[in-house]
């Protein structure tokens, strides 16, 4: 917090509410009362080009601390992405290219100021110090830390125990990340609890440097839809950013009871006292609640409303006939274009790939026929009308704008 932003006992509640680890929270508390913006730290390779509420988990963070006064900074790891993080893999990770890396990177920069506040948040790239780095300023920052320190991480000593290879340009992915908290002099560093490891290297980096060390902040891995799984555009368990206010309403309202205090607790600024008078009310308020609140930060107040209503129509009232299809004009095409396109154009899925697979799968209906074929081409002529039902949960009425000629 900065003179003007409250206590710092309501600062630490904010901060640390949903976190895993704090290390240190003493040494937080003493930042907070310096009485100046905090440069807070997160890093995010783009290894792929959209964003869900797992990440949301930890943007949502850095948007309190920026709420507070402090200088938020929305690291994008251009460089590691070329390295490839090993959290969690049993194998080395295959590297992007450079295109891949940039194209991604692009998505995400417009993806984040759908929470944090793009005129006070600073976007860097991590190739700023780290593509320039000659051999020798390679091996000085190599020197800084022992083979015996990196095969303490958790990853690296299940795959040693297995006999599975561990390949040395993985055991720079920790050091590259410690870099970039001496690049940017953070005072606080977050990051999801998969990352621990790669965030305390950057204390002791920094201190090898001069530096105070930052304090370490984790959140945990938000559960996907089926409450079992981290959340994961693989595995289908995703809200997506991007995709529109329906099907954001919709799929919120989609998980268990028990999921939605977790996500209550790490989606939403409510405190742990606000949380436990919800659950004395009713349930599915809580979750239309919920839902609204989640809609609204990625859409507005109004179409979450919408949303709502939408939802209250068609799932509470159990109909499923044209009547109470949402309805949603679309544009024409020009001439017959590729359905998986369409369908991401229109929200419903984030990349044509993830459409294709949807179609492939059967979950796909146009006016009661079901779709399989991935390549099908349709068109869509001023003043057309079709129904379209994309999986369990959305079911619209698709009108082309324009008339007939």
């Amino acid at each position: 917090m900065t003179a003007a932003s409250g206590s710092v006992s309501d600062a630490l509640a904010l901060l640390t509410k949903g976190t895993v680890t704090c290390h240190k929270v003493e040494q937080l508390e003493a930042k907070l009362t310096e009485g100046r913006p905090l440069r807070i730290k997160a890093g995010f390779d783009p290894t792929a080009p959209d964003l869900h509420l797992g990440h949301g988990v930890l943007i949502r963070k850095m948007a309190q601390f920026q709420k507070l006064g402090h200088e938020v900074t929305f690291l994008i790891g251009d460089f590691t992405g070329l390295i490839g993080d090993p959290t969690g893999k049993k194998a080395t990770r295959p590297p992007l290219t450079r295109e891949e890396v940039l194209a991604n990177a692009e998505t995400y920069k417009a993806q984040v100021f759908k929470i944090l506040d793009p005129e006070k948040t600073k976007v860097r790239f991590n190739s700023e110090w780290l593509g320039g780095m000659a051999g020798e300023a390679w091996i000085r920052l190599a020197s800084r830390f022992t083979v015996a320190q990196m095969l303490e991480r958790n990853d690296f000593a299940k795959r040693m125990e297995a006999h599975e290879p561990i390949a040395l340009h993985e055991l720079l992915y920790p050091l590259t990340q410690a870099y970039d908290s001496v690049a940017l002099q953070a005072d606080v560093e977050l990051g999801g609890n998969d990352q621990l490891f790669n965030l305390m290297q950057g204390r002791i980096l920094q201190e090898a440097s001069g530096q105070k060390p930052q304090v370490v902040l984790t959140v945990p891995l938000l559960l996907g839809l089926d409450g079992v799984e981290k959340m994961s555009k693989s595995l289908g368990n995703y809200i997506g950013f991007m995709e529109n206010a329906d099907i954001q309403f919709q799929k919120t309202m989609s998980i268990s009871d028990t999921l939605m205090w977790d996500w209550y607790l790490l989606l939403t600024d409510k405190l742990l006292g606000e949380i436990e008078v919800l659950k004395q009310g009713h349930p599915m308020d809580a979750k239309r609640a919920l839902a609204r609140e989640i809609v609204r930060q990625f859409h507005g107040r109004e179409l979450a409303l919408a949303a709502e209503g939408q939802w209250v129509q068609f799932f509470s009232e159990r109909k499923r006939d044209e009547s109470t299809a949402i309805q949603r004009v679309v544009q024409p095409t020009e001439g017959e274009e590729p359905l998986s396109k369409l369908l991401v154009r229109e929200g419903l899925y984030v990349s044509n790939k993830e459409a294709q697979r949807k179609i492939g799968e059967g979950a796909i209906q146009i006016d009661g026929e079901k779709v399989t074929d991935i390549h099908l081409r349709v068109r869509l002529a001023p003043g057309d009308r079709l129904l379209l039902k994309a999986g369990k949960l959305n079911f619209y009425q698709w009108i082309v704008k324009g008339t007939r000629s």
